[in-house]
Parts: C-alpha cells; structure tokens; sequence
C-alpha cells in the first residue's frame, strides 16, 4: 500500500512529541494495556503527571496517525502498538526505485 502524503504527515507529527514517543516506547515493552496502565508506567517510570485526559488525547494522535491501534474486551480498552505506518515510511525512503518513488 503506498504512502500518501498525508498519512506521512500525521506519522511524523505524532512522533514529533516526546511524551507520545514515551508511550510507543511502554506499548513496545508491553503491547496491550488500558488507559489507567499508561497513565501509571508513565508516572512510575518517567515521572509525567499528566491527567488520564491529555495521555487519552496524545493517544488519538497515535491512533489517527495509524501507529497504536484499540480493541475492546468487555468494559475495557486495550493499545496495541502497530508499526506498519513506520515500515511503510521506511520503505519509502530504502527502496527508492520502488512503485511509490516520485522523479
């Protein structure tokens, strides 16, 4: 699947924060987690207080730009890491005689 321009775009400005990267950094070490897990690795291990509230909105983010995606499991809601807009970048720029390369 090429990359559009767009999709780009909301890749690099999700990574373009540090409190974003911190939270694909706890889903690499641990996939799956709820809200409330977040929150708390991220105090615990990197001392942000922020609310449930601003790590929920950093979390869209991450999910409009396609790199954590949810599911739900009876009352709860789980974040799973995806890294196939990550790969798709990367593709893009290692392989640059491929479909998707512009002159």
């Amino acid at each position: 699947m090429p990359i559009v321009e767009g999709m780009a775009e909301d890749v690099f400005k999700a990574l373009a924060d540090p409190t974003r990267r911190r939270i694909l950094d706890e889903l690499v070490e641990r996939d799956g987690q709820t809200l409330f897990e977040i929150c708390a690795r991220l105090v615990t291990k990197h001392g942000l207080g922020l609310s449930r509230q601003a790590i929920s909105q950093h979390l869209a983010v991450l999910e409009s730009a396609g790199l954590v995606v949810t599911r739900r499991q009876g009352r709860y809601k789980f974040h799973d890491l995806n890294t196939e807009p990550l790969e798709r970048i990367m593709t893009r720029w290692l392989r640059p005689d491929g479909p998707e390369s512009t002159p």
